[in-house]
């Protein structure tokens, strides 16, 4: 009887990127807020829209959902994404 081992290692080839600069200020900027499908995130994001739009001059808030939370992020919701100067994840419950 022959035995077989499996080697679970990847050989795909690690992408290294450069860090985005942190923003200074979100005034004048366009945030997105993603909803994570969890129970009260809806307020909790819209609270977040309230006070970001008037405590730090945010000029767009961007809508985002995940369908739940235990999913990641869906491709089309990830490119619109791109839109957004910064993006906020709303973990309800």
């Amino acid at each position: 009887m022959a035995i077989c081992v499996l080697d679970p290692t990847s050989e795909e080839a690690v992408v290294t990127r450069q860090s985005t600069a942190r923003l200074t200020s979100l005034a004048g900027r366009t945030v997105g807020l993603l909803d994570n499908g969890k129970l009260r995130v809806h307020e909790l994001l819209n609270h977040m829209e309230t006070l970001l739009r008037t405590e730090h001059g945010v000029a767009e808030v961007l809508r985002f959902k995940k369908p739940d939370a235990s999913r990641p992020v869906p491709t089309e919701v990830l490119a619109a994404m791109h839109a957004c100067d910064a993006v906020i994840s709303g973990v309800g419950d």
